[in-house]
């Protein structure tokens, strides 16, 4: 089966002393493509360290929600530039956190908005994080509210991304009727271990509407290990039971599957030249 892998935090500390190991396993796994993201300066400047010479690994910078009241005018600046590195595909990992609340709901608005500000202007699609408390979904249709006033599904984002996605709902959580409202927008959709968790049940159901061409898989290691995999540390190689488990719900051949993977990846996350 054919794997990729669209938000792994390679960059992360639990990885500083293997990471090469990580990925050599990853490779023998089947994993043709992986996305590191950043979660503020120096987590980014570390992803781009890492994909130096590695032509699978592709890039994301941005400032996610619980680092946005730490992040000045001077990191942002940071941020920005780095845009310009060709291994850089993807703007985030950024969105609203309103569970565990690490920054002020203003500042993580805030934060939000020049992040997908910058995906517009460099036409890098923006990764959302995005979190309720238990029950609710206030973090969720202030996403949707956001995206559309940035100009997400209008004409802003087609003269941006054309028929590409905008947008990924990183780790998806949350009712059918939010994911249909970001596919509505041309956002893509990707899922994690989380999706086994106890509440997260919804997902099953929502995987079955995403078109092949916008529906990734991840594992958001070291984080959300799926069922099987070691709970002390995921790891990139650990997404193939993610994308099986994806596979069955939709009732698709996993060969076929694994191919649809990596053409959406390919399609979502476009290195220059």
């Amino acid at each position: 089966m054919r794997l990729i892998d669209s938000h792994c935090h390679l960059n992360a500390e639990q990885f500083a002393n293997d990471a090469a190991e990580v990925l050599a396993a990853a490779e023998l796994a089947g994993l043709e493509r992986i996305l590191v993201p950043g979660w503020d300066v120096p987590s980014c400047e570390r992803a781009l360290a890492l994909a130096e010479g590695i032509p699978q690994i592709l890039v994301s910078v941005g400032v996610h929600p619980h680092a946005a009241a730490e992040v000045g005018d001077e990191g942002w600046a940071r941020i920005v530039s780095m845009t310009a590195d060709p291994a850089v595909a993807a703007i985030g990992e950024t969105g609203l956190d309103f569970d565990r609340m690490w920054s002020s709901a203003d500042a993580q608005v805030a934060n939000l908005r020049r992040n997908l500000a910058l995906a517009l202007a460099t036409g890098k699609p923006a990764i959302l994080h995005c979190r309720s408390k238990v029950g609710e979904r206030d973090a969720q249709d202030a996403l949707l509210a956001e995206l559309r006033a940035a100009g997400f599904g209008g004409a802003a984002s087609r003269d941006a991304f054309g028929s590409r996605p905008p947008a990924i709902l990183h780790s998806v959580s949350g009712p059918v009727d939010y994911v249909e409202a970001a596919l509505e927008l041309g956002c893509a959709v990707s899922v994690s271990g989380l999706a086994f968790r106890k509440g997260e049940e919804v997902t099953a159901e929502s995987v079955r509407r995403v078109p092949a061409g916008r529906l990734l898989v991840e594992t958001d290691a070291p984080y959300l290990s799926p069922p099987g995999a070691p709970r002390r540390r995921n790891e990139p190689r650990y997404v193939e039971i993610t994308a099986r488990w994806v596979a069955e719900q939709r009732g698709d051949d996993a060969d076929a599957f694994g191919a649809a993977l990596v053409a959406a990846f390919d399609a979502t996350f476009q290195r220059p030249g």
